[in-house]
């Protein structure tokens, strides 16, 4: 059992490297060693000159003729001497010198076809070789061997490599079994050439599993870059769409009310709502331009900021709200990212006391106290006494900003409405704290942005 396992190991290696074994694809070159071929020479068939193959065609015919060159004065020198029974006919001698230099012109592109071939050719050549000089060797045969081992080393498992040089050594030491020092000399420098080839491999392919490393953690990060952005400007959306339309349909309703048959009081009405429809579409538009933006621009409109206060406030009022602003501290010069984030909180305060609380009475208070901007908006029960839990924004209602047993927080616990969600999102992006939840018969949002100058 032993033995047979110890015979099918060894038999491994060698069915590889005669039979089933295979070379894996090459290894990507620079660029230095593949230039483009000249403009003037664009008539040729090939766009690249592949340096490596014009040095291994060059190195083949120099090998080649010098070869053919030795063996043909060996031939006639040993003739002139008498030692030469019977003259090789000259196709026998390029065909010698052939087998030991042209499978090198294979190495690059078929590295196991061109050592099967080289192996047979040294076999086929060490007859005529051995006969007319002292080694079965020929120097075409001593530089083309080892340069195919490596190639095949390089592009090829540690199993084929293994089977490679076992076969290598049985064929070196079938061409001239006497030669006991030509076989020790040819197991190193063939070894020595395996052992490097396999050494570029690991490193190659190292190299290659470190850039493709590099290529999955760079493309993950894009991918939770576009989720970011995707995340960003659903919440944009949200913040647009929930105050726009919250206004727009109160403004529907309320307009043929208090028209009461006056065409000139609907028409305005009717202008005012189609002036917050074209401003809910420009916000939109802005928005999702970096979607619709095929060159990958990014859109350079300004974003809103608590300089639209007093344009936010407005709006509310025309919905029916009473509102209350107040300003405290320097509010000029805050990072953007801040100034947005609490305009987009106090929009969205203002939007769900339209949904909840139509007609209420708002408090919006808005003041930087050192490094934090404070942010309050409180809202009543308005026109519509509450029903039951849940109204004025409760956190029953949908889209409302309730909190069961309001607290500090960044994030929330419960089933908060998406508006909600965004506030916190925003606050917990700079690393501020956002509270919201029922105070009496109304609801109330206070905020609390640090103000960092790199925001």
């Amino acid at each position: 059992m032993l033995l047979r396992d110890g015979l099918l190991r060894l038999a491994q290696p060698l069915t590889h490297a005669l039979v089933s074994g295979s070379a894996g694809p090459p290894f990507p070159r620079s660029r230095r060693l593949g230039p483009r071929v000249p403009a003037f020479l664009g008539l040729l068939p090939f766009r690249t000159v592949d340096l490596v193959l014009l040095a291994d065609a060059l190195l083949t015919w120099l090998l080649f003729s010098s070869g053919f060159s030795d063996l043909t004065y060996d031939q006639e020198q040993m003739a002139r001497a008498g030692d030469l029974m019977e003259r090789f006919p000259e196709p026998l001698l390029w065909l010698t010198a052939a087998a030991s230099s042209f499978p090198l012109l294979l190495r690059n592109r078929w590295p196991l076809a061109a050592w099967r071939l080289a192996t047979l050719g040294m076999l086929l050549a060490a007859p005529v070789v051995r006969a007319l000089t002292t080694v079965p060797y020929s120097t075409a045969g001593v530089v083309t061997y080892p340069l195919i081992v490596y190639a095949v080393a390089v592009r090829c498992g540690r199993t084929t490599t293994l089977g490679v040089w076992i076969v290598s050594m049985l064929a070196v030491a079938a061409a001239n079994p006497a030669n006991h020092v030509g076989i020790l000399t040819a197991a190193l420098l063939l070894g020595v050439a395996a052992l490097l080839g396999y050494n570029v491999r690991a490193r190659r392919l190292a190299t290659h599993r470190l850039a493709e490393e590099e290529r999955r953690s760079k493309q993950a990060l894009a991918w939770q870059a576009v989720l970011e952005e995707r995340a960003r400007i659903a919440r944009e959306l949200h913040d647009v769409v929930a105050h726009h339309m919250s206004v727009i349909a109160i403004q529907a309703e309320a307009v043929p009310l208090q028209a009461a048959g006056d065409a000139g009081r609907l028409e305005e009405g009717l202008r005012e709502i189609r002036a917050l429809s074209l401003a809910a579409m420009t916000e939109m538009r802005r928005v999702l331009g970096v979607l619709r933006d095929e060159d990958g621009r990014t859109d350079t409109a300004p974003q809103p900021g608590l300089g639209r206060l007093e344009e936010l406030v407005g709006t509310a009022r025309s919905a029916g709200l009473t509102v209350t602003l107040s300003l405290g501290g320097d509010l000029t010069g805050l990072p953007t990212a801040v100034s947005l984030s609490a305009y987009r909180i106090a929009q969205e305060s203002l939007s769900n006391a339209m949904r909840h609380a139509p007609g209420s009475a708002v408090s919006m208070r808005i003041n930087r106290a050192g490094d934090e901007l404070h942010v309050n908006v409180t809202n009543d029960a308005g026109r519509h006494p509450p029903d039951g839990p849940g109204q004025a924004g409760g956190p029953g209602q949908p889209g409302g900003q309730g909190q069961p047993g309001g607290q500090w927080q960044a994030g929330g616990q419960g089933q908060p409405g998406h508006g909600l969600i965004g506030m916190r999102e925003r606050a917990s992006m700079l690393g501020g704290r956002l509270w919201a939840g029922p105070v009496g018969t109304g609801f109330a949002v206070t905020a609390i942005l640090p103000i960092m100058e790199n925001t």
